[in-house]
C-alpha cells in the first residue's frame, strides 16, 4: 500500500511515495542530484557525500539525500509540506568540500585515463567543485589489483563508492572483493588476490564512477568522443540483450550495455561485452568453390551459380543456425520450399511443438521473475545459459524467493532446493501435488533449459512442465540457447521430425549458420556464415554473410519479444548481408523470392507472422497444452558444455579462448594444501 507524502523540492511542491529516498524524489521533481555511491539498483551505501541536500527546518547541516527517506522528515510549522533545497549556499560549499576531499589523492591522469570524456568525477568537478585545491602534501599510492583477464585496475584513482563490492556481492553472487583498512588506509581489494570468477564482471567497469576499473582489452584504443554509436540487441544467448556497439571506422571497439527493465535491466554477459575481438578473426570475406576436393577463391557469379545448378532438380534440405535474424530464416524457407525441400532450425534436436508458441516461448515474461516467490529450474543452469536471467533470479531469491532445481547440481549464485537430477525427480513432483496454500497464494514461475529439451521423451518433459505449471497455477518460461530460435519457429522454419527428417535423403543442404551440426558425406554442402568455423570446413560452396553487428536484422528473445539489431559496421570484403544473398540465388535458381528490399522482405514477413511486427512487445502466446507421454528415466544433462565458446563468434574470439582456458583449470587445478 503505497503511503503517499507531500514534499517540497526548490519551491515546487509534488506528491511521492513516503518510501522514496530524497534523491529519487528530487529526480521525480526533475532536479538532478550529484553522486558516485548511490546507484539505483544497488544497496545504499551512503559513503561519497556528495548527494548532500538542505532539509529546512531539520539540523543545521547538509544531509545525505540517497540515505534519509521522505517519510523521515518532517512537516512544517504550520503543516505545511516539509522543504528541501538543493542549490542553497549550504549545499554549493558542502558539494565543492566533498568535492576538494574526492580530489586529495586523485592522481592527475586524466589525459592518459581510458575514462576520460565519460568520467563522473570529471563531471562533477567541473559542475560542483572548486577550480583549486588548498592541499600540498603528497598524494597516497595504491597497489593495483590483478582481477583476471578482463578488468584493468588502478585503484591509486579510487574513492571508496564500494559500486564493484555491491554488484559482485548483490548481483554477481561472488565474494571476491571488499574494502580494508579504515580511513586513508581504506582500500577495495580482492580477498586472497583472488581473480573474479563470475561471467558478470565486466559490468563493475560500467559502474565505475572514476578510472579505477577500466577494460582490458579495450584500453588505449579509442576515445569515447572518436566512437560511432548503435543501439542493437545481442545475440551471444537468447535473452535479447539491449546493446550498444561503439565503432571506431569500420571496427567494432567495444559493446556496452543499454537499459530494458523488461530484459536484461542495464547488466550485460562478459561474453556479450568482450566477445568482439572475434568479429575480426577467421573471418569469411570472400566465396570458395570446391574444385577436386580443394576450396578455391571465387566470385560471386561463379560461387551463386554453382550452388543453383547444385540444387536444380535435386532434393534440398535447408538447416538455420544459432545467430541468424528472423528475415534470412524466412527467406531460406521460401527459397527450400519453393524447390520442394524441407527447412529446419532445431539443429541441437531441441524437441519444441511445432505451431503452438506457448509450447515453445511459454508463458511468462522475464519480469515476471521480478517479484515471484517460488521458481523451479527444469534441466537448466542459468548462470551458464543466460547470466543476467541469472542474475534476475538471484535478485527474486534475495528477496525471500525459494528457488528449486531439478538437474545436475552446480554453482548458481544462490541457495536452491535440489529436487533430484532427472526426469523421475519431476514425475514424483508432479505426483505428489502442490498444496492449496501454495497454489493460490504464491506467485510460481517455472524455467524449462534445453537441457531438458534435447532427448528424444523432450515433448513429454514439456508436456510435464505444462502439468506441473497447471498445478502450482505458475507461468512457464522457456530458456532458449540460440538467439534465432523463437523467430525461426515463429515463422515456421521447422520439419515435422526434427532434423534427421529434413535431412534425410537431401542430396543438396543448405546451412545458414549452423556450425554446431555434424554433416555425413555424400551431400552437396552450401555454407551461408560470417566465420571459417566447422560449417565452412565441410562446405562444397561457401557465400560470405554479414555478422549481428553488420546487418539490420530482426530477433525475438527466449520470452517472445521481438527486438530489432541495428547495423553499427560493415561486413569485411565481399561479404553481404544474410537475406540479399539469399534473394540473389533465388533468381539464380529460377525461384525467385517477391522482394526487392529489407523493408519488403519485412511487409511480406509481417504479412505472414503478425506479431513479428510489434517491436519490443510481448504478444499473446497462445497454444494448448501437449500431449502427455511416458517420460524417460535418465538425468538431464547440461546444454551449455562451455559457457565462453557457444557460437562462431566467440569460438574465433582470443579472450573468449583464454577465459575458457582459465575457467577450466579452476574446475581441474588443485591448491597447494591439497
Amino acid at each position: 500500500m503505497s503511503d503517499l507524502r507531500k514534499i517540497n523540492i526548490d519551491g515546487t511542491e509534488i506528491e511521492v511515495d513516503g518510501a522514496m529516498t530524497l534523491i529519487q524524489a528530487c529526480e521525480e521533481a526533475g532536479v538532478e542530484i550529484p553522486r558516485f555511491c548511490y546507484h539505483e539498483r544497488l544497496s545504499i551505501a551512503g559513503n561519497c557525500r556528495m548527494c548532500l541536500v538542505e532539509v529546512v527546518g531539520g539540523p543545521p547541516k547538509p544531509a545525505a539525500s540517497c540515505a534519509m527517506q521522505v517519510r523521515d522528515l518532517r512537516p512544517g510549522p504550520e503543516g505545511q509540506a516539509p522543504q528541501v533545497k538543493t542549490n542553497s549556499p549550504m549545499v554549493k560549499k558542502a558539494r565543492e568540500g566533498v568535492m576538494e576531499f574526492m580530489l586529495i589523492n586523485h592522481p592527475l591522469d586524466c589525459p592518459i585515463c581510458d575514462q576520460g570524456g565519460e568520467c563522473d568525477l570529471q563531471d562533477q568537478a567541473m559542475a560542483y567543485g572548486l577550480s583549486g585545491s588548498r592541499f600540498k602534501e603528497a598524494k597516497r599510492a595504491v597497489d593495483d589489483l590483478d582481477l583476471g583477464p578482463l578488468v584493468d585496475t588502478t585503484m591509486t584513482r579510487c574513492i571508496s563508492c564500494t559500486r564493484c563490492v555491491r554488484f559482485t556481492t548483490e548481483v554477481a553472487g561472488i565474494t571476491q572483493m571488499g574494502q580494508t583498512g579504515r580511513g586513508e588506509d581504506a582500500e577495495i581489494t580482492s580477498y586472497l588476490n583472488q581473480t573474479l570468477q563470475s561471467n558478470l564482471q565486466g559490468n563493475i567497469i560500467d559502474l565505475c564512477p572514476v578510472g579505477a576499473l577500466t577494460s582490458k582489452p579495450y584500453a588505449f584504443t579509442a576515445r569515447p568522443w572518436e566512437l560511432t554509436k548503435t543501439e542493437t540487441i545481442d545475440v551471444m544467448d537468447a535473452l535479447g540483450s539491449n546493446i550498444r556497439v561503439d565503432t571506431k571506422g569500420r571496427e567494432v571497439m567495444r559493446i556496452l550495455p543499454r537499459n530494458h527493465d523488461g530484459v536484461n535491466e542495464e547488466w550485460i554477459s562478459d561474453k556479450t561485452r568482450f566477445v568482439w575481438d572475434g568479429l575480426r578473426r577467421q573471418r569469411l570475406d570472400r566465396p570458395y568453390v570446391r574444385v577436386d576436393g580443394k576450396l578455391k577463391p571465387a566470385t560471386w557469379a561463379e560461387a551463386l551459380s554453382a550452388a543453383a545448378a547444385a540444387m536444380k532438380g535435386k532434393k534440398v534440405a535447408g538447416l538455420i543456425g544459432d545467430l541468424v535474424p528472423v528475415e534470412a530464416a524466412f527467406a531460406l524457407k521460401q527459397l527450400v520450399e519453393g524447390l520442394g525441400g524441407k527447412v529446419e532450425c532445431r539443429t541441437d534436436n531441441a524437441r519444441l511443438p511445432i505451431g503452438n508458441r506457448a509450447g515453445y516461448a511459454g508463458t511468462a515474461t522475464i519480469e515476471d521473475l521480478e517479484d515471484a516467490q517460488m521458481i523451479l529450474l527444469i534441466g537448466t543452469n542459468p548462470r551458464d545459459e543466460a547470466p543476467v536471467l541469472n542474475a534476475r533470479i538471484r535478485k527474486a531469491w534475495a528477496k525471500g524467493a525459494e528457488v528449486a532445481l531439478i538437474g545436475p547440481a552446480a554453482d548458481l549464485t544462490y541457495e536452491y532446493f535440489h529436487a533430484g537430477t532427472g526426469r523421475d525427480a519431476l514425475s514424483e513432483m508432479i505426483a505428489n501435488g502442490v498444496s492449496e496454500e501454495t497454489r493460490d497464494n504464491k506467485k510460481t514461475v517455472i524455467i524449462v533449459g534445453q537441457g531438458a529439451l534435447r532427448e528424444a521423451d523432450g515433448l513429454a518433459v514439456m508436456a510435464a512442465a505444462q502439468k506441473m505449471a497447471e498445478l502450482s497455477g505458475s507461468k512457464l518460461l522457456v530458456l532458449h540457447t540460440a538467439a534465432s530460435r523463437v523467430g525461426a519457429m515463429d515463422v515456421g522454419a521447422v520439419t515435422e521430425g526434427g532434423m534427421e527428417a529434413a535431412i534425410d535423403g537431401a542430396e543438396v543442404i543448405y546451412n545458414l549458420g549452423a556450425d554446431e551440426v555434424e554433416i555425413d558425406a555424400g551431400a552437396f554442402v552450401i555454407y551461408q556464415g560470417s566465420h571459417g568455423d566447422r560449417g565452412a570446413h565441410r562446405a562444397d560452396v561457401i557465400l560470405p554473410g554479414a555478422a549481428y553487428t553488420e546487418e539490420n536484422g530482426l530477433f525475438v528473445n527466449t520470452e517472445g519479444r521481438p527486438q530489432l539489431a541495428m547495423r553499427a559496421s560493415f561486413a569485411p570484403g565481399e561479404a553481404k548481408e544474410n537475406w540479399a544473398i539469399l534473394r540473389a540465388l533465388s533468381a539464380e535458381a529460377g525461384a525467385a523470392l517477391g522482394y526487392d528490399s529489407l523493408a519488403q522482405l519485412r511487409q511480406a514477413l509481417v504479412a505472414e507472422v503478425p506479431h513479428l511486427g510489434q517491436i519490443d512487445e510481448v504478444a499473446e502466446k497462445n497454444g494448448g497444452p501437449l500431449k502427455q507421454d511416458k517420460l524417460g528415466n535418465a538425468d538431464f544433462l547440461p546444454a551449455v558444455k562451455d559457457f565462453y565458446l557457444t557460437n562462431p563468434i566467440a569460438r574465433a574470439s582470443q579472450l573468449m579462448a583464454e577465459l575458457s582456458a582459465g575457467a577450466k583449470t579452476r574446475e581441474t587445478g588443485k591448491l597447494a594444501a591439497e
